[in-house]
């Protein structure tokens, strides 16, 4: 997959799936921006990709802080040059069912998920525009396709992802620039760690491929998307998740 000398930016990439994009993207031969709150951890990350003979930098956001993801992604730019790819992966849970959910919980589900994915791709989208190329990936979720009981606030950031990508996609198309979603099942994580072996169980008899996903399912997925060779994918969801919902 052809990504060699582009620049990638992954929000969320200190664990899980946006880790392991980093990762993947970094061995295609991209350089990649890292985002995420923990420091530490992205600079762990930071030094697997050195290792590998990678390049990457961190750079430290909220992304639930508006001015955070200005400051970070400036830092980025300024760093690198340009942003060529960006993956929208940072997310949390605040599960609850919704005649018990406070609304605290909503707005920092929404804010994390949905609303930084539209701050960042502003922050990015010039320097897209200016050299007439570019890669936008959201990661959504079945539960944003199916929805999930206990989960309304993030089923429906999930489900906001996908209006996006495809609104997107419209209004840069014709400077060269995709906008796709990749839209996970169920990905064993640091989330779902602490489900009960009973839930994922249950979770695998619901999986046609009778497995539960890896990230490097998913980050695979992110790296054709981000390639030359999907140059003519835009506006699309692109599932991986066993079979667990089709069409």
């Amino acid at each position: 997959m052809k990504i060699e000398g582009r620049v990638a930016l992954v929000t969320g990439a200190s664990q899980g799936i946006g880790q392991a994009c980093a990762l993947a993207l970094a061995r295609h031969g991209a350089s990649v921006a890292l985002a995420a709150r923990n420091q530490q951890k992205l600079q762990e990350v930071a030094v697997q990709i050195a290792a590998a003979g990678g390049k990457a930098a961190v750079f430290p956001m909220d992304v639930a802080e508006e001015e955070q993801i200005k400051s970070g992604i400036k830092s980025a730019l300024a760093h690198f040059g340009k942003i060529d790819i960006l993956v929208n992966n940072a997310g949390i849970t605040r599960d609850q069912l919704v005649m018990r959910m406070k609304r605290a919980d909503w707005d920092a589900v929404l804010t994390t998920n949905l609303t930084s994915a539209y701050l960042s791709t502003q922050q990015v989208i010039g320097s897209m525009l200016k050299q007439r190329w570019g890669r936008i990936i959201n990661i959504t979720s079945v539960f944003g396709q199916m929805g999930q009981a206990g989960q309304a606030n993030y089923a429906s950031s999930k489900a906001g992802l996908i209006g996006l990508t495809m609104a997107l996609a419209r209004e840069v198309a014709s400077r060269n620039i995709t906008s796709n979603a990749v839209a996970p099942g169920f990905i064993e994580t640091s989330m779902t760690a602490g489900l009960s072996d009973e839930f994922k169980q249950n979770a695998v008899k619901m999986i046609p491929l009778g497995r539960v996903g890896t990230a490097d399912d998913v980050a695979n997925a992110v790296c054709f998307l981000a390639s030359e060779e999907a140059s003519y994918i835009t506006g699309h969801v692109l599932n991986v998740n066993g079979g667990m919902l089709m069409g």
